[in-house]
Parts: C-alpha cells; sequence; structure tokens
C-alpha cells in the first residue's frame, strides 16, 4: 500500500498499482514448435501455451539476443546486447566468474529498488563460482555432475538482484540443486521440470498472501537436452521423446497459469512466456521434419545459427487488466526489452549505463501501431546479423553456427560473405540479394558499426563496451573499435 500511495502521490507510475511479473523462458523451445503459431506444420500439442495465445498478445516478430543460452539470458536481465561484455562467442562452461558484472542494473534489482520481491527459480547459466561441500570422489574433467552438498557460492543470482533463488547453473550441473547460496539435494535430470513446476506454483501462492508485487523468473530446463520427459508424459505425442517433452512443457506452463488463477491475481500479473533461442539439432530435427513436424516453422535454420530458427522465438504477453486478449503485434521485438519495459512501467528512469539495448514494449501491449526496429542478431560462433524492418543483413556466407552449410564450408564454396534478405517476400531466407542491393548491404553494416562504437543501440550518452568487437570475423581489419 505505501508504495501504490508513493506512486499516486509523485504521479510517476503509469499504472494504478504494479503488477506481478512472471517471466517464463523455456530452453530450446523453436517458434514452430507451438501448436498455435504453426497450425499447420506443427504436430505436437501444447494446449496451455495456445491458451496463453488466446488470453494475451503473441508478437510473431520476437527474437532473442542470441542464438545460444548464456548470452540470451545476459541480454535479458540486463537490456544489453551480451556481445558486449567479455562473451564474444558460444556459453560459459562450469562454475566460472559471473558474466553479469557485480555492479551493472539488472532487471530484479531495479524492481527490488520500488518494492518488488525478485526470485528465479530454474536455469541460471550466467556463472558463478562455488566452494567446498561434502568430499566425493574424483571425477573425470568435464563430467559435469555438479558441484555436492553444502557446496557454497559466494557470486550467484541472490549477489545480482535476485532475493530468492531455487535451481541449478546449467543442464551439465543440473543434478546440484542450489538454495540461496548453497547445495541442498540433488536430483536426477528427468525430475527437474515437475520440481521447479511445484517450487513456482508453492512460491506464487506464498507471495500472494504478501500483497507485495514479485518478480518471478521462471527460466525452465526443458526441452533442451538431457531430454528425458517424466514417466506420465512418455509417449503421449506418437513423435519421440523431444515431443513429450515439449507437452511436459506447455503441463508446467499451464501449472504456474492455473496457480495465478486459483491465488486471485491473474488480472494484475504480467505473464511472458518466450524460449531462450530456436530448437536444438539435439532434438532429432530430421526426424521430426519426416514426421511433418518443423520446430521453426517457416524459418530457416535452428539453434546456434544466424538465420531466423536460430533465434526467433515463441513470444506470448498476458495482462487481462491491460493487454486485450487474442491480439497479435508484428512489432519486431527481443528479450533485451525487458529492462526498458519495467522502468516503463514504473515510471523510472534508467541510468545512462543500464538498459543500453532496451527498448520498451508497453506502446505495442497497448496496441499502439507497429514501428521500424533495429535488431542485431548474434550466432554461436559470433557472428553478426542486423535486422531493420523488411531489410536483415548476415555478415557472415553461411549459418554462423551449426546449420549447413557453415561458414568455413560457405566460404570454400565461394558464397558471397555477406547475406541479405527481403523477410517481407522471403521469410524463409532463400534468395540472397546482396549482390542486387550493395547500398543497403553498405547502409545496414555502417548502422551496426556505430551502435557498436556508442556501446547502445538506444538514445542516450555514448558507453563502453567490455571488449573490442570484431564485426567480420576473417577481416580484423573491419574491427568495430571505440
Amino acid at each position: 500500500m505505501r508504495l501504490l500511495l508513493l506512486f499516486l502521490a509523485l504521479g510517476t507510475a503509469l499504472y494504478a498499482a504494479p503488477p506481478n511479473i512472471v517471466y517464463i523462458l523455456a530452453d530450446d523451445l523453436g517458434y514452430g514448435d507451438v501448436h498455435a503459431l504453426n497450425p499447420e506444420r506443427g504436430k505436437i500439442a501444447t494446449p496451455q501455451l495456445d491458451r496463453l495465445a488466446g488470453q494475451g498478445m503473441t508478437f510473431t516478430d520476437a527474437h532473442s539476443g542470441s542464438s545460444v543460452c548464456t548470452p540470451t539470458r545476459y541480454g535479458l536481465l540486463t537490456g544489453r546486447y551480451a556481445w558486449r561484455s567479455r562473451l564474444q562467442s558460444g556459453v560459459l562452461g562450469d562454475y566460472v566468474e559471473p558474466l553479469i558484472a557485480a555492479d551493472r542494473l539488472t532487471v530484479p534489482a531495479m524492481l527490488k529498488q520500488h518494492g518488488y520481491h525478485t526470485a528465479i527459480i530454474g536455469k541460471w547459466h550466467l556463472g558463478y563460482t562455488v566452494e567446498g561441500g561434502e568430499k566425493t570422489a574424483k571425477k573425470k574433467k568435464g563430467a559435469g555432475e555438479g558441484a555436492p552438498l553444502g557446496a557454497v557460492t559466494n557470486d550467484g543470482p541472490v549477489t545480482r538482484g535476485f532475493d530468492h533463488f531455487f535451481g541449478f547453473h546449467h543442464a551439465r550441473m543440473m543434478k546440484s540443486v542450489f538454495e540461496n547460496d548453497r547445495v541442498t539435494q540433488i536430483v536426477e535430470p528427468v525430475d527437474m521440470l515437475p520440481l521447479l513446476a511445484a517450487k513456482a506454483s508453492q512460491h506464487i501462492r506464498e507471495r500472494a498472501k504478501t500483497g507485495q508485487p514479485f518478480f518471478l523468473y521462471l527460466p525452465l530446463n526443458s526441452p533442451h537436452t538431457p531430454i528425458v520427459p517424466s514417466k506420465a508424459w512418455q509417449g503421449k505425442s506418437g513423435l519421440g521423446d523431444y515431443a513429450d517433452f515439449v507437452m511436459e512443457t506447455d503441463w508446467a506452463v499451464g501449472e504456474v497459469l492455473a496457480t495465478l488463477d486459483a491465488a486471485g491475481i491473474a488480472e494484475n500479473t504480467l505473464v511472458i512466456f518466450t524460449s531462450d533461442n530456436g530448437c536444438s539439432p539435439a532434438a532429432g530435427t530430421s526426424k521430426l521434419e519426416k514426421q511433418g513436424h518443423h520446430a521453426s516453422g517457416p524459418h530457416r535454420g535452428y539453434k546456434a545459427d544466424i538465420w531466423d530458427g536460430g533465434h526467433r522465438v515463441p513470444f506470448f504477453v498476458r495482462w487481462p487488466a491491460k493487454v486485450k486478449a487474442g491480439s497479435k503485434s508484428m512489432q519486431p521485438v527481443c528479450h533485451v526489452d525487458l529492462m526498458a519495459t519495467c522502468a516503463e512501467l514504473l515510471g523510472v528512469k534508467l541510468p545512462a549505463n543500464a538498459g543500453e539495448d532496451s527498448v520498451s514494449l508497453l506502446p505495442a501491449l497497448s496496441g499502439a501501431a507497429d514501428t521500424t526496429r533495429t535488431i542485431v542478431h548474434h550466432s554461436i560462433n559470433g557472428r553478426f546479423a542486423l535486422r531493420e524492418g523488411r531489410w536483415k543483413l548476415c555478415l557472415c556466407p553461411g549459418s554462423g553456427g551449426w546449420g549447413k552449410p557453415g561458414d568455413a564450408e560457405a566460404a570454400k564454396a565461394n558464397l558471397p560473405e555477406t547475406q541479405l534478405y527481403d523477410l517481407s517476400t522471403d521469410i524463409a531466407e532463400t534468395k540472397n540479394l546482396s549482390a542486387e542491393h550493395p547500398e543497403i548491404v553498405t547502409k545496414l553494416t555502417q548502422q551496426l558499426q556505430a551502435l557498436i562504437t556508442a556501446g547502445r543501440s538506444t538514445p542516450g550518452d555514448k558507453q563502453a563496451n567490455d571488449a573490442e568487437i570484431v564485426v567480420f570475423k576473417n577481416n580484423k581489419a573491419k574491427a568495430a573499435k571505440e
């Protein structure tokens, strides 16, 4: 109540009462894995996600900050592209130094400053170090069993803005479950998704009783490898383990939505559901395609690639108090937009060194007309693409990732060093127009260089990147330096 009165007195809040915020992030779920987004070429039943789409707004042109895990999560929580950090390609390894600097403002830290309780339940994969714990048999390097019971972290999520952490670092360390700063239990991967769903539901029920607004970040472990649907879901899809795991993921989302409804707080709870990148080939995508299921929908490529299949993701927003049910937006959006969205929601002006690449979603959620947006895409190999309006420029000759042809293969075949696609007529990125439109290639390349040099892609004071950023990986002379 005190927070609400303060907002009303100052006249800075856009809405009468701050909403609860639940951000659900699936792991490696493709755009086409949600039936509502891919009704003709999608064969997996996703009734809960379809219902979510019907109850809120569907963004059909939404993108993860990268086509792989760690950098997307960095951007989501900081509002800054991860390629501005020390991580120029790939993902973080095991227990390593945090990627988010201790003095960088995060979404949960900002929300805490304005009266929110903040929690993460699920996968972190942004780095933290561990020490101590029970002695265990020495494991081979890279075995990935995780930290032992009692192991402690002094730089985990609770030092980056969260009041509470329940979860694990990443897929290879999933057995070690942390509560706040230490390992409190060891579980099998097959039990993780039901555990996260139960913990999230419990958390929502508890927070609903307090009346304090809360932010719940729920990064799921599924349907990423290990692909381990629980017994109740095995064989449900008729398409194999991956499809079964997608169905169980859909169920988990339904459990969270049902809990919000039962707690009587759904009306003023902003729910966002999305995925950290596209579907992984490890799902058995070739076999799925033969069965009629195309996990990327109409888009080219899969996880790790610079093509849209690598980073165009499902994105649904439900907020019954403010967002029209069954609405759609073709506004290009990105996971980095959460920071600016929360800031505008609370009437907060971000400092110059926070949310450098974040754009608020509130105008789109309010039904404003779609606007042109410049978004930078990044692949597992550190390859860049720039999207502006209908045009997409890829600064590499191949996939930039695991897809075929890879960049080395494409170079060997003498394919052009750049790819330019008109997505308004070629959503599958099949016809490279770089030779026909060299002026657009030049223009977009210069735009990318400029926003790299500026340290931001939004208006504001110039900021510093954390490392030298090389745009053309095979041509150091074209490096973008501050």
